[in-house]
């Protein structure tokens, strides 16, 4: 670990940023696979619903990077380059400022579904979609 890292913190920055750039890949190629506006909806609505955060090893990790970025500036670079890359990709069929919307959508909606006792509907998470995109196109 010393030869390749100088400290529990660059192991850790390492860690959570293969992590985040993982989970930003996969987001890219589900959107990436999608070829009509529809099913970029859909394809974001079933990430809400059945990807992200969708193990509890994921959730665990996305929460302990989102509390060390808030309590360490030195870890935001990572949760920032993370809400960029959705971004970016949502940005392929949306306006900037509906992907942003989106994105918080996303990570919202996955947080609540994760952490809720209840199970979210599907049609509620649609609606939600459909309702933050309209008839917003890029």
């Amino acid at each position: 670990m010393t030869y390749h890292f100088t400290g529990m913190h660059d192991l850790l920055h390492e860690a959570f940023s293969r992590f985040a750039q993982t989970a930003s890949e996969q987001f890219k190629e589900r959107i990436a696979a999608t070829h009509d506006i529809d099913t970029v909806k859909r394809e974001i609505a079933n990430a809400i619903t059945d990807v992200v955060l969708s193990n509890q090893r994921d959730l665990v990790l996305t929460q302990e990077l989102y509390t060390l970025a808030a309590r360490d500036p030195l870890y935001r670079d990572i949760t920032n380059a993370w809400m960029t890359r959705s971004r970016r990709t949502l940005e392929q069929y949306f306006d900037p400022t509906t992907a942003r919307i989106l994105d918080a959508l996303v990570e919202g909606l996955s947080i609540h579904r994760a952490l809720d006792s209840e199970p979210h509907d599907k049609a509620i998470v649609a609606a939600a979609v459909e309702r933050v995109t309209g008839n917003a196109r890029h």
